[in-house]
């Protein structure tokens, strides 16, 4: 009996230890990797923002001039979107805004729209969809080039009732099979645009981490 009960004691401590162990090591890991981590997540970020606007363009930490913003007439009343603005010499450049699609086939669409001082866009890329493999996910660049012919349009260009798929007698190109998907694209773009066309100097003047409802 006492062999036994030295048995389950020995195992108990012996399963504290490993317990102890396992927790340390994983919080070695942690520490040792955590800047890592979030140097790779500023690169990802830094990389698919300089696609639109190249760091030639600008002078100042691209990554930090951030600030996030809540509003309707970008769809997301619940969820803030980031605004990265790019200056050169003090002097604004550009907006790259982290614009939604509600209205996506399989949901919401995740959406960067560049946009120059000028009310012009540099570039619109989607960021994360669950469009259909074939059909929807041609908005994707890595599927086909359709995501850009966004590239410098503008709130005029076209007007107002060509932001539409052609099906619907607007300018921009629909895709076989789908017409859900770039008709939500497009609707979140020019919205993106018209939020711009309305608040720029504010979004500029905006300190740098603030929230703006």
């Amino acid at each position: 009996m006492h062999t036994l009960a030295r048995n389950m004691l020995i195992s108990a401590v012996l399963l504290g230890l490993f317990a102890i162990g396992g927790s340390g090591m994983v919080a070695w890991i942690f520490a040792n990797t955590k800047q890592q981590i979030a140097a790779n997540e500023r690169a990802t970020v830094l990389r698919n923002l300089h696609q639109l606007v190249p760091p030639e363009t600008h002078d100042n930490d691209l990554f930090n001039d951030v600030l996030e913003i809540i509003d309707p007439q970008l769809d997301n009343s619940k969820e803030p979107v980031k605004v990265w603005r790019a200056r050169r010499q003090g002097k604004p450049v550009a907006v790259i805004i982290n614009s939604i699609a509600p209205d996506g086939y399989s949901g919401s669409i995740k959406l960067l729209v560049a946009i120059r001082y000028d009310g012009t866009l540099a570039g619109v890329r989607v960021v994360q969809h669950r469009e259909t493999p074939g059909l929807g996910d041609g908005v994707d660049l890595e599927r086909s080039n359709w995501i850009l012919q966004f590239n410098n349009k503008s709130l005029g260009n076209p007007v107002t009732d060509k932001w539409r798929v052609k099906r619907d007698g607007g300018e921009f190109d629909q895709m076989t099979g789908a017409t859900i998907t770039p008709r939500a694209v497009i609707k979140a773009v020019r919205n993106t645009l018209g939020y711009f066309a309305t608040h720029r100097d504010k979004l500029f003047a905006t300190a740098i981490g603030e929230t703006k409802p």
